[in-house]
């Protein structure tokens, strides 16, 4: 009955932060749609910011209100299962869905994107993971201070780099307010409600995902470090992951794309920044590993870009191997 319990928690928990989710992204897609906001940057920032508020609101709960070390293992693996998932599985996905919607004939077999833009994403990424990974290996809290003080700083200069104005921009549709679907242009109020009931879905859910992380994990004799770097991301990315994949097959792959590397920006510098601050940032050697494979993966995709000047998707789809690779490791031992 305790096993069974505890999964029906996890399962509640995991319910609530996507149905949180699904309520905060769409409010704010609106709500830049009411503020005049370009589509890229609804994609990159607050559908981004949205989708990534379930991993963001785990490690808050269970860094700054845990009481124990195991809540705090699972604020670290949440941290950082979340750029490791995006960067070795779901663009390796997106990869392998535009092969499949060409094949049946739904578009082109190639990404039409501006590469310009991803490079900037890819890079913020780049800097900000490489300096959380350096961070790993110093023990100082000042330098951990000043890192995440110059992570929030890289984040609010992306920021400022995406809401430039753009002399491109590219139409789309929003589905209906969730809370006024009759609406043609929903109300600032009504937007703001939903959003604010979304945040709320968002916190409980991650209230109750830290405490069935914790508590599976003793049933199991599980690292709760290990659960949250493959399951909480698993399960917390899931918005990004059904936004991009309608994206592409409405063939708008630019915010499909700029729904991930966006995620990835913002997942390379505020929550890590929030680990530095609140955490000694001792990484276990499973979790350090992750951070590599996703520089590693990182790097790949940039080397495209650099080389050949646009993503290949039999190669990038090739990305996948890290994740597997490290899934059947974790097995293995």
């Amino acid at each position: 009955m305790t096993t069974l319990y505890y999964i029906l928690l996890f399962l509640v928990s995991v319910v609530v932060t996507l149905g949180g989710c699904a309520l905060f992204t769409n409010a704010i897609e609106w709500l830049g749609k009411r503020l005049g906001i370009s589509e890229g940057a609804v994609g990159s920032i607050f559908a981004a910011i949205g989708t990534t508020l379930p991993e963001t609101s785990i490690p808050i709960i269970a860094i700054f209100f845990g009481e124990s070390p195991e809540e705090i293992d699972v604020g670290v693996g949440a941290i950082l299962g979340a750029p490791f998932m995006l960067s070795t599985l779901v663009l390796p996905i997106l990869a392998l869905l535009v092969v499949l919607y060409a094949r049946a004939g739904k578009r082109t077999g190639q990404f039409h994107l501006n590469y310009r833009d991803v490079l900037t994403d890819l890079t913020f990424f780049m800097i900000g993971y490489l300096v959380a990974l350096g961070c790993a290996f110093e023990r100082s809290r000042l330098i951990h201070l000043i890192a995440a003080g110059g992570l929030i700083c890289l984040y609010i200069y992306y920021m400022k780099l995406k809401f430039a104005p753009a002399g491109e921009s590219e139409s789309g549709e929003l589905d209906p307010l969730i809370f006024d679907k009759t609406a043609t242009t929903p109300s600032h109020p009504m937007i703001g409600f939903q959003a604010l009931l979304g945040l709320g879905g968002l916190i409980l859910g991650a209230h109750l995902f830290v405490m069935a992380a914790e508590s599976m994990a003793g049933l199991f004799s599980m690292s709760p470090l290990i659960l949250t770097l493959l399951i909480a991301p698993l399960a917390t990315e899931l918005p990004e992951m059904s936004n991009s994949f309608l994206w592409l097959y409405r063939k708008k792959d630019k915010l499909a794309v700029a729904n991930v590397t966006g995620a990835m920006v913002f997942q390379g510098t505020l929550p890590v920044s929030l680990g530095l601050i609140g955490t000694e940032w001792v990484i276990a050697p499973s979790a350090l590993t992750t951070m590599v494979l996703a520089v590693q993966a990182v790097g790949l995709c940039l080397l495209q870009i650099l080389l050949g000047g646009r993503w290949r998707p039999w190669l990038l789809g090739a990305g996948a191997l890290f994740y597997i690779g490290y899934t059947v490791y974790l097995y293995a031992n």
